[in-house]
C-alpha cells in the first residue's frame, strides 16, 4: 500500500534540489509490534505487522566519492565521502543511511558518490521505528545502484548494525524483519533464533488502532541498552544453575525463573521475568489467533503491558493511561505499548466497526488527562519493503 502523494512529493523535491530524475526509488514500511516485547534479542518470538506508513527514498549516482543526502522533510542536505563514513552529531537523521552505505560497502567497493532523499510519514517518536523503514527502503535503492547483492536477511542485518555503530541503539533484529517481510493482512511471526518467519492471518474481524502518546521515544540515552545488559546478565546466570544448555533467555521457561530467580539481583530478576513471559506469550497468541480467539488474544496484550509496566518499567505515565483507558470500552479487545517503550505509542485490538468510536474515545481521555492531543488512526497490516518501479 504507497503512499502515491508522498512519493509524489518526493519525486518534486528530488527534482527541486537536484536538478534530474532520480535512477532508484526504493519504499520500506513502518512496523508495529503487536505481542513480544524486547524478545528479539532474547533469541525469542514476536508478533508484529508491516504497517500503512513508510519511507521512500530516491538516489542517482553521482562522480567521484562525494555523496549528498537530503531529508525531504527538513529539506536539510549533507555530505559525507564514501570512503570517510563516521556517525553525525548535528545530523543524526543521516546516521541510518550512512550505517547502510558502510554495510554494503564491506561487501563490494563503493565506485562512486550518489544523490539521495528521503521521505516518510512514520510518525517520529511514535515506536513505529520510522529508523528501520529508513534502512531498509535506503539498503534496497542503494544496493541496486551499486549492483550490490543482499539478501533479506543480510540487509536486515546491515541495518541493525546500523543502529548499532552509527545511532548507538544496541536493538535486535525485530523492526528490519518486520519491514522487510510485511505481508497484507497478516502479523509476521519471527523466531529470532533460526530467523524463520511466517504469517499469520489477523482476520477481517480485527483492525489495529494507532495511539500516538507523543510522549518522549529515546532509547538513545541509555534506558534501552540497560535492559539489554541486565537480560545479558540473568541468561549468565541461568546457564550456570539448569540442567540444560542456556544461550538467550529464550531457553528459560517461566517455571524455571520462578524456581530460580532467587539466585538474581532483585532488579535484574524482574528484567528478565518479562522476555520470558513474553515469548510465551506470543507462543500462545499464535495458537489463539489460528483458533480466531481475538479475544484470548487481546487479553495477552493487556498482560504484555501490565508485564512492561512492572517488571520491565519501559512503560510511561501516558501509555498507561491509554491502556486503562482502553480495558474500559468495550469494543477494545486489546491495548499495550509497542516498540522499545520509553514512550511512543499504544497498539491496541478492535473489530473494524468499533474502530472509529474507540480511538474518538481514547483521544478524549488522553487530553483530559494531559490537556494535548493523542493521535489516533488505524494501522493496515502491508506489504513489506520493495523497489518502485520507475
Amino acid at each position: 500500500m504507497l503512499n502515491h502523494q508522498l512519493y509524489n512529493d518526493l519525486l518534486l523535491k528530488f527534482r527541486q534540489q537536484y536538478h534530474r530524475e532520480p535512477a532508484v526509488v526504493a519504499y520500506a514500511p513502518g512496523r508495529v509490534e503487536v505481542l513480544g516485547n524486547h524478545t528479539d534479542y532474547n533469541e525469542g518470538f514476536v508478533l508484529s505487522a508491516a504497517i500503512n506508513f513508510g519511507t521512500f527514498f530516491a538516489c542517482a549516482p553521482r562522480a567521484g566519492d562525494t555523496c549528498r543526502l537530503t531529508a525531504g522533510d527538513l529539506m536539510q542536505e549533507v555530505s559525507f565521502r564514501t570512503g570517510a563514513l563516521k556517525p553525525s552529531r548535528e545530523h543524526g537523521w543521516s546516521n541510518y543511511v550512512k550505517g547502510v552505505l558502510s554495510g554494503l560497502g564491506a561487501r563490494q567497493p563503493l565506485t562512486h558518490g550518489f544523490d539521495g532523499m528521503f521521505l516518510g510519514d512514520v510518525p517520529l517518536g511514535s515506536g513505529l521505528s520510522s529508523s528501520a523503514a529508513l534502512e531498509m527502503c535506503a539498503g534496497l535503492a542503494l544496493e541496486k545502484l551499486y549492483g550490490i547483492t543482499v539478501d533479506s536477511l543480510s540487509l536486515a542485518r546491515i541495518g541493525q548494525l546500523a543502529e548499532h555503530k552509527y545511532a548507538g541503539v544496541k536493538c535486535g533484529l525485530l523492526d528490519q524483519i518486520s519491514s522487510l517481510f510485511g505481508k497484507t493482512g497478516t502479523l509476521v511471526e519471527t523466531d529470532f533464533r533460526s530467523l524463520s518467519v511466517k504469517h499469520v492471518p489477523l482476520g477481517r474481524d480485527a483492525c489495529l488502532l494507532m495511539c500516538n502518546t507523543h510522549a518522549k521515544h529515546a532509547l538513545v540515552d541509555g534506558e534501552y541498552n540497560q535492559r539489554r545488559a541486565a537480560c545479558e546478565e540473568a541468561t549468565a546466570y541461568f546457564a550456570t544453575v539448569l540442567p540444560h544448555p542456556v544461550t538467550a533467555l529464550r531457553d528459560v521457561s517461566w517455571q524455571e525463573w520462578e524456581t530460580r530467580h532467587a539466585g538474581l539481583p532483585e532488579l535484574v530478576a524482574r528484567r528478565a521475568a518479562h522476555p520470558i513471559g513474553e515469548n510465551e506469550r506470543v507462543r500462545k497468541g499464535s495458537r489463539l489467533l489460528a483458533g480466531n480467539d481475538l479475544a484470548g488474544f487481546g487479553q495477552l496484550m493487556y498482560e504484555s503491558h501490565e508485564s512492561s509496566r512492572t517488571l520491565f518499567e519501559n512503560s510511561c505515565p501516558e501509555l498507561d493511561a491509554i491502556v486503562a483507558a482502553a480495558r474500559q470500552l468495550p469494543g477494545v479487545l486489546g491495548a499495550r505499548l509497542s516498540g522499545g517503550g520509553f514512550g511512543g505509542s499504544v497498539v491496541a485490538l478492535a473489530h473494524p466497526r468499533d474502530a472509529a468510536g474507540a480511538a474518538a474515545a481514547l483521544a478524549t481521555t488522553y487530553r483530559h488527562a494531559f490537556g494535548r492531543t493523542c493521535d489516533t488512526c488505524v494501522l493496515v497490516p502491508s506489504d513489506g519493503a520493495r523497489l518502485v518501479p520507475r
